[in-house]
């Protein structure tokens, strides 16, 4: 009963001629999965019970955490050197600032992926962040709070900025 067509394999024609690494993406979405079972696995060992609820104020922190590091790991020209191996620089935007795109292919160019998208990045840091509260709390809570008043600082020197620009 065959209808003359060419049988695909369950990935083929996702892609529709684009780049698209899946396995990669596969193989991540894997390691992000084992580094969930570990800690598991650490937190039961250590007999660190999970919480059965996360506090207001600790997701509070830890999103401004996740959203500042995710920044600064994705853009600022610092951290350049960490993507370095998995990117190449399309433009130095500012002092602090630059704008890369990631090059390679397969593994190289996943890791490229998400080391250059601070939301593909902010799920990673946010996990990190969060397993840290319940192995290390008063550790994650200093490291996310260091961010935090990070943040809030960044926030004010541009409500600053502003102001003077009306001025």
């Amino acid at each position: 009963m065959s209808d003359g067509k060419e049988p695909e394999g369950i990935f083929e024609g996702y892609s529709k001629g684009d780049d698209i690494q899946l396995s990669s993406y596969g193989l991540l979405a894997g390691v992000f999965n084992l580094i969930f079972a570990a800690f598991l696995l650490v937190s039961r060992g250590l007999g660190r019970p999970l919480p059965e609820r996360v506090d207001a104020k600790d997701i509070a922190l830890l999103g401004m955490a996740t959203h500042k590091l995710s920044l600064v790991a994705a853009q600022d020209a610092i951290m350049s050197p960490l993507r370095a191996p998995f990117t190449e620089l399309r433009e130095k935007e500012s002092p602090k600032k630059v704008d890369e795109k990631p090059r390679g292919e397969g593994l190289r160019r996943s890791l490229g992926e998400l080391l250059t998208c601070k939301f593909c990045l902010s799920v990673w840091l946010a996990s990190f962040f969060t397993y840290g509260l319940v192995l290390v709390p008063r550790v994650t809570r200093l490291v996310a709070a260091i961010f935090a008043v990070v943040t809030i600082s960044d926030h004010l020197h541009q409500t600053y900025k502003a102001l003077m620009n009306r001025a």
